[in-house]
Order: C-alpha cells, then sequence, then structure tokens
C-alpha cells in the first residue's frame, strides 16, 4: 500500500477530524482514510447535461411529482386596427 503526507491542514479541520474519529472510534489516519474511501467510491461518469445532474440529485430523494396543467387553444391575438 501506499502512503502520503498531506501538508497545511487548518487547525479547525485537524481538530474536526479529531472529533470526528473519536466519534468514530478510530485514528484519525484511519478517518481519514474513511473519508477518502467514500468520497471516491461514488465517483463515476458524470451526468452529460444539467438536467441529468439535477434529475440524479432529486432522484436520491424520491423525485417530485407535478401534475400537468391540461392545454388550453391558443387565445386570438388582439386585433389593433381599431
Amino acid at each position: 500500500m501506499a502512503s502520503m503526507t498531506i501538508r497545511n491542514i487548518e487547525d479547525h479541520l485537524k481538530a474536526r477530524l479529531r472529533v470526528r474519529a473519536a466519534e468514530h472510534g478510530r485514528s484519525m489516519e484511519d478517518e481519514a482514510r474513511d473519508i477518502l474511501r467514500t468520497a471516491l467510491a461514488g465517483q463515476g461518469r458524470q451526468p452529460a447535461n444539467l438536467a441529468a445532474s439535477i434529475r440524479a440529485r432529486v432522484t436520491a430523494t424520491g423525485g417530485v411529482r407535478l401534475d400537468i396543467a391540461p392545454r388550453e387553444p391558443i387565445p386570438e391575438p388582439p386585433d389593433f386596427s381599431r
């Protein structure tokens, strides 16, 4: 396995990592590995367009069902000849 060093981490991030690791009962190093593993596990092909991206986000929450309004005939344009 490879190893890496991360330098210049802000103090508040290190403190949050320490607290999160303690909450999960593991070392900061193991917690950082788990965060990276989780963040990169979902990396797949990105949606090709905005609509697909929005659909992917909404689908995870159960989606939204909207009623489609019935179509009506197009009104006659106004007569400005008078």
